[in-house]
């Protein structure tokens, strides 16, 4: 006898076995018990969700000549005659391959004749939204007004594509994406049946990997399965089968990249690639480990929503603290576009590289995430100890190791009272800010100009133009007046190099006493 799939083998027979929808299949049985059945049905949701299954289940329902608390029998001459496909009176359609005009007028010129057993005649067509205009159209008006021995229940993926027009003459029910305990209850219940063994861990890594489709997680399974098929199938072992990544490699590389450390980085993803891992597998899975360190980063409470091994947890609460919300963002920006492009890439592993060499290196980038991390990376060595900053980059290492000659800073004598009280408020000042001004602001040197005036100045020609677009400086000076009381004048300058910055006094390290040396 052929093997048959799992997913197939262990498709839901009634509503009770339909899992994750309870909020549909309940509906749908009180209906049943009450003899209020709708004449059309709208079934949307993502793949795998159930939703052609429990339209078949319907389909029984309504003609079974005795259901059990709205669930067909099973054994009735009519249950067992739909259930093998040798029923007339249910009539399934893939609109996908079967969308013209003339294919809806054939079930047009059906739905005249009443069923010859039974009570309903049912229409379940799949891929609905695949219809052409002329088709919709050509069904609109049975479907308004079907004979009362008619059911239509139409599923799609994709609502958004049906007109109103259908919408608004079906009852919709919206098919929810399946949880991953939902999941791993149901694939439990299947490898018990078949006396499969299977890692605990295994089971609930399959059922992330489904996301949210229970059909998926199925396939998935069996996948597994016929690989190492008579034995015990473990979270290694469907790793290795599924092509992904153990999720304490992704700390390890994000240790990597934190420190800016290139050659390690890519050394892992060489011993990635050397496993045989899928990298746009990869790409997609390291997007989620970020996601979910932003999450977590904003509350530690919705790590309880995330499948964070049990044996991980303590190092990804490590790395959480570890990592600043904006670098998070700046991360999963550059990993979403790689999504985008390494899914039609032939030379992929070039494009991974390059995304995690611009992961350590910010300077790479001018956006204004990629500045902020910049910022941060030198305000971290600032609180190891005095620092070396080069021009249009973060601190290296080399350059903390190696003495170097200083440039003199034409220092003032004394400063002006308000422009003292705005360097001693200067960090409040700053956090006050809208976030893009926030972090523009964080590459301009504070300093003191004629007439009392604040000068912000700027090496980058492209941040001194922002902080003077639209109403920013207003902005700043508003939020100075807020902070001190005082009114100050404030104006942008640009330095077109480090020595001519020097010019100006940092007006925040001469009341803080800050060492730090500058050089070209």
């Amino acid at each position: 006898m052929s093997y048959t799939a799992l997913y197939r083998k262990f498709r839901p027979t009634t509503f009770d076995d339909v899992k994750g929808q309870d909020h549909i299949v309940t509906t749908l049985r009180n209906q049943i018990k009450a003899g209020r059945i709708g004449h059309a049905f709208l079934f949307t949701g993502t793949r795998g969700t159930g939703k052609t299954t429990s339209a078949q289940i319907l389909a029984r329902a309504v003609n079974c000549e005795a259901p059990v608390e709205g669930n067909p029998c099973g054994v009735c001459p009519m249950c067992r005659s739909i259930a093998s496909g040798t029923s007339m009176n249910v009539i399934e359609i893939d609109a996908a391959s079967n969308n013209g005009v003339d294919n809806i007028r054939e079930i047009v010129e059906e739905v005249r004749y009443s069923p010859t057993e039974g009570k309903y005649k049912v229409y379940i067509i799949d891929e609905v939204h695949m219809l052409s205009a002329g088709a919709f159209n050509a069904l609109l008006k049975t479907l308004e007004e079907p004979p009362s021995y008619v059911i239509f229940i139409l599923a799609t993926t994709e609502v958004h594509k049906i007109p109103i027009t259908i919408l608004s003459r079906c009852q919709r029910y919206d098919f929810r994406r399946i949880t991953v305990e939902e999941i791993a209850g149901r694939l439990k219940e299947l490898t018990t049946a078949e006396n499969l063994s299977v890692e605990d861990r295994a089971l609930r890594y399959v059922a992330t990997a489904a996301d949210g489709s229970m059909r998926d997680a199925i396939s998935l399974l069996d996948q597994c399965v016929a690989f190492y098929l008579g034995e015990t199938l473990t979270y290694d072992k469907v790793l290795e089968v599924l092509g992904t990544v153990d999720v304490s490699i992704f700390g390890r590389l994000m240790a990597h990249i934190r420190t800016g450390n290139v050659t390690e980085s890519l050394r892992l993803l060489d011993e990635i690639v050397a496993r045989g891992r899928e990298l746009t597998q990869f790409t997609v899975d390291f997007t989620w480990y970020l996601r979910n360190l932003l999450l977590a980063k904003a509350s530690e409470e919705l790590m309880d929503t995330m499948e964070i091994p049990t044996d991980y947890r303590e190092e990804f609460l490590k790395e959480v603290h570890a990592n600043e919300a904006e670098r998070l963002v700046r991360f999963i920006r550059i990993f979403s576009e790689l999504t985008n492009q390494i899914r039609y890439a032939s030379q992929k592993r070039v494009l991974v590289e390059v995304a995690l060499i611009k992961l350590c290196k910010p300077q790479m980038e001018q956006e204004q995430d990629a500045l902020y991390d910049r910022v941060l990376r030198v305000e971290e060595a600032l609180e190891k100890g005095v620092v070396t900053v080069r021009q249009g980059g973060a601190p290296s290492a080399r350059a903390m190791e190696e003495p170097v000659e200083e440039v003199p800073v034409n220092y003032p004598t004394a400063l002006p009272e308000d422009i003292t009280e705005v360097a001693r408020n200067w960090q409040q000042i700053s956090s006050r800010l809208p976030g893009s001004l926030k972090v523009s602001l964080s590459a301009a040197r504070p300093s003191v100009g004629e007439g009392n005036q604040l000068l912000l100045v700027f090496t980058e020609a492209f941040d001194k133009e922002f902080i003077e677009q639209g109403d920013h400086l207003e902005t700043i000076k508003n939020t100075i007046r807020i902070q001190i009381q005082k009114e100050v004048e404030v104006q942008a300058v640009l330095a077109t190099n480090q020595r001519e910055a020097n010019m100006y006094p940092d007006i925040t390290k001469m009341i803080s006493k800050v060492p730090v040396e500058f050089i070209d």
